[in-house]
């Protein structure tokens, strides 16, 4: 069987240093916000060309925090789109704030910010554009649009390890960037981690305290917080993987060209890539017509493919209530959501593995319509 995505694969192929770096954390007596969340910070704020960074218990807490920090709660709305993890809208509950959510644009699937500028009103404090797949989103545009409202960009980096906008990296163009090390990610943790960078110290500081109940000096406290910390052992892996995450990037990159390539023709929308970015392909996402048929077929012939994201956040009845639509529709985050299909896509995957993924999908090519 051929995985969506092979977390494993992963540890085994840097299994001596994680177990080195294991060991170490665990003979070191230190294993909660110690010397390797420190190091982890400094290596992957250098990464991602930020000043600051700090590590959490996960990437949706990235964004809690990050959104309380910058004293916005209940009363304030946030635009972000549907076609996103749920984490991204549950994190914006619960902060207080309410949702906003709006179309996306039909080729990179990322926020349209022509809908955007129409969804902005006195209550809108924040914008948190969504690196879906891997892909940037428009930037430029979106950073423009928000100067011109005095609204603060809080980038959602969760599937953009990496990526770069205009040779920038993600997460370094907003007020912060919100990342998650969830272990299918680009660069995945063995467990839960998330890590807010940033450029603002005074930010940076806060979330500090807030990650923490609230503490700083000698524990004492001016708010509450919440207990979101990453852990010694996580942060000592982490920082293993970064080393070789653009190379493994660069290896994705290599597996979505064979795509393309052998793809090529078939009743199938192929990924399109933004100009002046370097997609990172946390995801390589197709869209065809009979998705469900199409991804039954390939599992039989042992692809499992995978669904990223089936119903939007909007559809969601745990979520819809809490969040507010603007007066235009989401018809292409509907019309999407029953034709995406995310093939299999990790540094590891061998050469055949990629070719019986490409000869598999022509023997169906005609339930793509």
């Amino acid at each position: 069987m051929i995985p969506c995505a092979n977390p494993l694969a992963q540890y085994q192929s840097h299994q001596k240093e994680i177990l080195e770096a294991i060991n170490r954390v665990l003979e070191s007596g230190n294993y909660i916000l110690g010397p390797e969340v420190e190091a982890f910070e400094q290596s992957f704020s250098a990464y991602c060309g930020t000043d600051y960074a700090v590590g959490v218990n996960s990437g949706t807490d990235a964004l809690i925090l990050t959104l309380r920090a910058l004293d916005i709660g209940a009363g304030d709305e946030v635009i972000t789109v549907s076609h996103t993890a749920l984490a991204t809208i549950a994190a914006i509950i619960a902060s207080g704030a309410t949702p906003v959510l709006v179309d996306i644009d039909p080729v990179y699937y990322t926020m349209d910010p022509a809908y955007l500028q129409k969804a902005i009103t006195s209550k809108t404090k924040a914008v948190i554009p969504v690196h879906i797949y891997g892909q940037s989103a428009d930037m430029d545009t979106i950073m423009e649009i928000a100067r011109a409202h005095n609204l603060l960009v809080i980038e959602d980096c969760a599937q953009a390890t990496g990526t770069l906008y205009k040779g920038r990296r993600v997460g370094s163009i907003g007020e912060a960037g919100c990342f998650s090390f969830y272990p299918t990610k680009n660069l995945g943790a063995i467990g839960d981690g998330g890590m807010v960078v940033t450029k603002n110290e005074k930010l940076a500081q806060r979330i500090r305290q807030l990650r923490q109940y609230g503490w700083h000096i000698n524990r004492n406290t001016e708010e509450p917080g919440l207990n979101s910390r990453l852990d010694e052992m996580q942060a000592a892996i982490l920082n293993v993987k970064l080393k070789y995450l653009d190379g493994d990037n660069a290896r994705r990159r290599e597996i979505a060209q064979s795509y393309n390539k052998g793809l090529a023709g078939l009743p199938i929308e192929l990924p399109r890539e933004r100009p002046d970015t370097t997609h990172v392909y946390h995801l390589y996402v197709i869209v065809c017509g009979q998705r469900d048929l199409l991804k039954e077929r390939l599992a039989k012939n042992g692809v499992l493919a995978g669904v990223h994201y089936p119903v939007p956040g909007h559809l969601h009845r745990g979520y819809s209530r809490q969040c507010k639509l603007p007066s235009t529709s989401l018809s292409v985050t509907e019309d999407i959501s029953g034709k995406v299909l995310s093939l299999p896509m990790y540094p590891e995957m061998t050469t055949m593995q990629v070719a019986q993924v490409i000869d598999d999908l022509p023997k169906f090519a005609s339930i793509g319509q």
